[in-house]
């Protein structure tokens, strides 16, 4: 499909183009229904033949544990920041929180919104506008923590946990969706991640939550039947009707993910892309100026940076979109430049931005 550009936007985000390519084929028909999936009813063998194969991949690929339950969920991450306290933090439980971007405030505020004080925030780099990271030293969890919750990526300011919290035997919780399946990880220590699927994963209107069987004990029973974790697990995310258009993308995705290799895959084109893209920042630190101030902390997947002036800035942009490469201008309240490099922008296209970027300099540096 020539006509097709470099889709460097932050979510919804570039998707692998023999995923959708697939859509594009059975749209109309699907495994010869004469329906579209998304017209099939949730609760007929054609559909639940999807569902049931994109919560296999996504075990599959993420090496999930046995006693691990995959939901698919709506709402995005903004409901999962309400949703997760209103079913951990009843009969007195407390909660830590670590705040490393907006998403990270956000959900602090709506577990405050929840839970009040049993909501608490235990290490932020907000003075410093999040351009790094806490250090293990600066993270005091509080030995009554239900769950200790941070933000895996932070797509506004480019960092990322490459080593997560260590909270002992205190379960995490993260929010990875901007971040999830760029990588293989080991999910033992979590009771629960979430991630909306708009950036790695398919389009959006879904959520992919793993919960741990134990921490789904730990639940409320007294919620709103949509609000109930383990309502949701307990009729296979089939509780009411899902957003079956999404789901059968992220089977598409995950399908896809799976013919390349999986993960380790993955993994070695995202680690690829990085060194190429940040290989030219480094070398042109004076016109490239990156936001994030230690290295080890920057994101795979979200590289922000300025020019020497906005409207540097706005030429960069400019001159981008005519070579084909959108969705470059940095996030509203942030300015400068923001490349969205999530699992489907290849390492080609990288390298095609990479070069954009060395005739940038070369003339206008």
């Amino acid at each position: 499909m020539s006509n097709r550009v470099i889709n460097f936007y932050a979510g919804p985000a570039s998707l692998p183009l023999p995923a959708l390519e697939r859509a594009q084929k059975e749209f109309t028909n699907f495994e010869n229904t004469g329906m579209g999936v998304m017209e099939i009813s949730h609760r007929s063998k054609e559909y639940d033949a999807v569902h049931n194969e994109a919560i296999a991949l996504t075990k599959e690929l993420l090496h999930v544990p046995d006693n691990f339950k995959v939901l698919f969920l709506q709402g995005g991450g903004n409901l999962q920041f309400a949703m997760l306290p209103m079913n951990i933090l009843h009969s007195g439980r407390k909660a830590d929180y670590i705040v490393t971007g907006n998403w990270a405030k956000k959900a602090l505020a709506e577990g405050k919104t929840v839970a009040g004080d049993a909501a608490r925030k235990i290490a932020s780099t907000e003075d410093e506008d999040f351009k790094r990271l806490p250090t293990e030293d600066e993270i005091k969890v509080n030995d009554d923590a239900a769950y200790v919750h941070f933000c895996s990526n932070n797509t506004i300011f480019g960092t990322q946990w490459k080593d997560f919290p260590k909270t002992g035997n205190i379960p995490l919780v993260a929010d990875m969706s901007s971040d999830m399946m760029w990588r293989p990880f080991d999910l033992k220590p979590f009771g629960l991640v979430y991630a909306g699927a708009q950036k790695n994963l398919g389009p959006s209107g879904l959520v992919v939550a793993i919960i741990r069987d134990d921490f789904l004990e730990m639940c409320a029973d007294n919620l709103p039947k949509m609000l109930k974790y383990k309502l949701h697990a307990e009729k296979n995310s089939l509780f009411n009707t899902p957003p079956c258009l999404s789901i059968y993308l992220l089977r598409n995705v995950l399908a896809y993910n799976k013919s390349i290799g999986g993960l380790e895959a993955i993994e070695k084109n995202n680690r690829e892309k990085g060194a190429i893209l940040y290989g030219v920042i480094d070398k042109n630190p004076d016109f490239y100026k990156g936001y994030v101030k230690v290295k080890e902390d920057r994101s795979f997947m979200n590289v922000t940076f300025n020019l020497p002036s906005p409207e540097l800035d706005a030429l960069f942009v400019e001159e981008a979109a005519k070579n084909n490469m959108v969705g470059l201008k940095g996030y509203r309240t942030l300015g400068g430049i923001r490349v969205s490099m999530y699992n489907a922008v290849t390492v080609d296209q990288i390298s095609t931005l990479a070069s954009f970027m060395e005739e940038f300099v070369n003339a206008r540096g």
